[in-house]
């Protein structure tokens, strides 16, 4: 097996990729995903979260609502980094028994989707890293757009992460989803090829 990083900046469409690498044959990983199931009433990420920033982030059937807590946490770096130190490990530890899960299935391909990877510096966990980029005004279009956010708080959110620029100089693969879907596929396509050879080599 292969494990692939897939990261990038906010709105820059690693879903997107992530799900032309699934169509492909590759096992994908949600980390967002996990991160919710972590997350879940009673869970102790959730304790940790409650008591690291109190009750007003929970909704009224006592979950804790995400949304306020990025708004929070988006506005402070102290205090980002506080819930990344709650968070991170125990999302790694997850993601690192899923994958040993899909190598017991014999699976020769598989991509975590982690936004992050290298604010965790999790880059030694895998074989290669794949970075997706788009401009910062195509950024800015997607999260007003689709989340609803002024331009300024758009430029907060990607302001709050490692900048783009720095995350293509540490990946090994760079795909620009700013434009026509048909050449990220095309870029996800040679990507897919160079890992299964390598994955065959593994094996």
């Amino acid at each position: 097996m292969i494990r692939v990083g897939l990261t990038g900046g906010i709105a820059t469409g690693k879903s997107t990729v992530a799900r032309m690498f699934a169509r492909r044959g590759a096992a994908v990983i949600d980390a967002d995903e996990m991160v919710r199931e972590l997350q879940k009433r009673g869970s102790t990420v959730y304790e940790a979260i409650v008591n690291a920033f109190g009750p007003h982030i929970l909704r009224g059937d006592g979950t804790i609502d995400r949304r306020s807590l990025g708004e929070l946490v988006f506005r402070d770096e102290q205090l980002r980094r506080r819930l990344e130190t709650i968070v991170h490990p125990a999302l790694i530890s997850a993601v690192e028994r899923r994958v040993a899960e899909l190598r017991t299935q014999g699976v020769a391909v598989c991509v975590v989707e982690l936004p992050l990877l290298m604010e965790a510096e999790a880059e030694r966990r895998f074989d290669c890293v794949v970075v997706v980029t788009a401009p910062e005004e195509v950024q800015i279009a997607r999260l007003m757009a689709d989340r609803g956010l002024s331009r300024e708080e758009a430029l907060a959110r990607i302001g709050s992460q490692m900048p783009l620029g720095e995350k293509e100089r540490r990946g090994d693969f760079v795909i620009a989803n700013g434009g026509a879907l048909p050449e990220t596929e095309r870029r996800v396509q040679e990507i897919y090829e160079w890992l299964l050879r390598n994955a065959s080599k593994k094996a």
